[in-house]
């Protein structure tokens, strides 16, 4: 078989529920020669199943099972088979916009010193609501990658919206498994070190916040881990090697993962509302009230919940 131009990467763990949707948003692209590689690591639910069934409809779709390894070994397994010129990643439960691929490959084909894009991301709740768009155009992802402090540091708007070139992964050593989490930044910074980065203003991904998340869960973790990421890059670019302080690693975390606690389902409740507030002040009151009843001394969320 001839190689694809582009090989989509996705790791998925017990995401049967929105499966097809997402398998539907990259098999249906147009315009573009692609591969959609799919590492299902280790779910539970009837992903396995789903998948394999998908896989004899559609040869595009390359499906990898193994025993549950966590985010970073499976995106290092699907990146490892992946064949084509270009990689673009893919989130579960997540959707790629029509148009997407063949727009991120026409700007890669036509700009060799481009290493990684990536597309504008519109976010969306539980209940499929509109909460708020991320752009990153142009320049500005070059320029937000290049401010090596964690307060600032700006990358693209959702690591499942980017694509780059699989030469430059290689060459940059692709995800690194210390960073069981924030591997993404710590990926997008080393393809900064060897060319552009730019954005493209539309909106071309689709992505669905739910409480469950790794940033949801994980977000004390996340932060020291872009902290490490952020202190390789400044070593790099004073010409020393990092190798020493990621050999360090990181401390493990006190929560690595599972069912999302009431603070974490409170505190996410919460964020869904503020972003309807505006738009749709009912459902935000409903959001307000369920952070509240998931965590009774979050006064502010019933205050909301009251008054709006």
């Amino acid at each position: 078989m001839s190689a694809p131009e582009v090989s989509v990467v996705m790791s998925v763990y017990n995401g049967a529920e929105h499966l097809a949707q997402t398998l539907t948003s990259i098999l249906t692209q147009e315009d573009c020669d692609l591969e959609f590689i799919v590492v299902d690591d280790g779910s539970t639910d009837d992903t396995e199943r789903l998948l394999d069934e998908w896989a004899i409809r559609d040869s595009r779709l390359r499906v990898v099972h193994q025993q549950n390894t966590g985010l970073t070994r499976a995106l290092i397994r699907g990146c490892a088979e992946a064949r084509g010129e270009f990689i673009a990643r893919q989130d579960a439960g997540d959707v790629s916009l029509p148009g997407r691929l063949a727009a991120q490959c026409a700007y890669l084909r036509t700009h060799p010193d481009t290493v990684m894009l990536s597309s504008g991301a519109c976010f969306r709740g539980p209940a499929d609501e509109m909460l708020y768009e991320v752009r990153c155009e142009g320049e500005a992802l070059d320029r937000g990658l290049s401010s090596l402090d964690v307060q600032t540091i700006q990358g693209p708007p959702h690591h499942g919206s980017t694509m780059f070139r699989r030469q430059a992964y290689l060459e940059a050593g692709g995800y690194r498994l210390p960073f069981v989490v924030a591997q993404d930044i710590d990926l997008w910074l080393r393809l900064a070190d060897l060319g552009h980065c730019w954005g493209l203003g539309d909106i071309h991904y689709e992505a669905r916040l739910a409480a469950g998340s790794i940033s949801g869960q994980r977000r004390e973790e996340q932060i020291r881990a872009a902290k490490l990421a952020i202190e390789c890059a400044r070593l790099r670019r004073r010409g020393q090697s990092d190798q020493t302080l990621v050999e360090k690693g990181l401390p493990a975390s006190a929560h690595a993962g599972g069912a999302a606690t009431s603070r974490e389902q409170s505190r996410f409740f919460y964020f869904v509302g503020a972003c309807l507030s505006k738009r749709d002040p009912a459902s935000a009151r409903r959001y307000f009230w369920r952070a509240a009843r998931e965590n009774p001394l979050f006064l502010k969320a019933l205050a909301r919940s009251i008054l709006g």
